[in-house]
């Protein structure tokens, strides 16, 4: 993935159920956050903290209006908020049914 001038990057540390992926699965730890503006909307990406491959949040791309700064950080805070807990287990966070951020 190739830098832009819009893209808007982040680390952060996920809960315990994590950041569920479209490509592989849940996602723990310290995290990088990738937001691109794309014609459909805002591309939501993250990777483990220092690597190279990016991974599709599920729920992404998500639609958006006003400051991307705000946009990101509502996109930071949805996904370090614990998901549900089922069975005693906190379910990794999406961005599905996200209202427009």
């Amino acid at each position: 993935m190739t830098g832009s001038k819009n893209e808007l990057r982040s680390t952060f540390t996920s809960t315990a159920g994590g950041v569920m992926t479209e490509e592989a699965g849940a996602f723990t730890g310290e995290l990088d956050l990738l937001c691109r503006p794309e014609a459909d909307g805002l591309h939501v990406s993250v990777r483990y903290a220092g690597t190279e491959d990016w991974y599709t949040v599920s729920g992404s791309p998500v639609r958006t209006r006003g400051d991307e700064d705000e946009t990101r950080e509502q996109l930071l805070k949805r996904l370090s908020t614990p998901g549900p807990v089922v069975g005693g287990n906190e379910k990794p966070v999406t961005l599905e049914g996200t209202l427009e951020a």
